[in-house]
């Protein structure tokens, strides 16, 4: 199985994004997270470091600049989706990687506080 680190510099664009209102609350997770093609299309305009923000988890052992390096996506390219963290959440949790699905709750937390959210 596969191993993850977090990602600092996803940890740090998900906390601009959320100060900065750049979120989306409610979404299909399943039919709006990027897909190859919209990746590609990021790549093409964007560099490795800027698609590597967009990711929580960085894949032990995987090369820089591959694909296979990040995962656990946060959000659109453009938005935060609070439906791709609570993702990020369930999936780390699910395959135990406990420090994805801590800095995934915390993030998580901060937008619903952000959001009004909070009971």
């Amino acid at each position: 199985m596969a191993k993850y680190e977090v990602n600092p510099a996803a940890v740090e664009l998900a906390q601009r994004l959320i100060e900065a209102r750049q979120y989306v609350l409610d979404s299909d997770w399943g039919e709006v997270q990027p897909r190859a093609d919209d990746q590609n299309a990021f790549l093409d305009k964007h560099s490795w470091a800027e698609y590597a923000a967009w990711h929580l988890g960085l894949t032990e052992g995987a090369g820089d600049e591959t694909k296979a390096r990040y995962a656990f996506v946060l959000g659109d390219f453009r938005r935060i989706h609070r439906t791709a963290l609570i993702a990020c959440v369930y999936r780390a949790a699910e395959w135990r990687h406990k420090s994805v699905e801590l800095a995934a709750h915390d993030l998580l937390q901060q937008l619903d506080a952000q959001a009004g959210l909070t009971a």
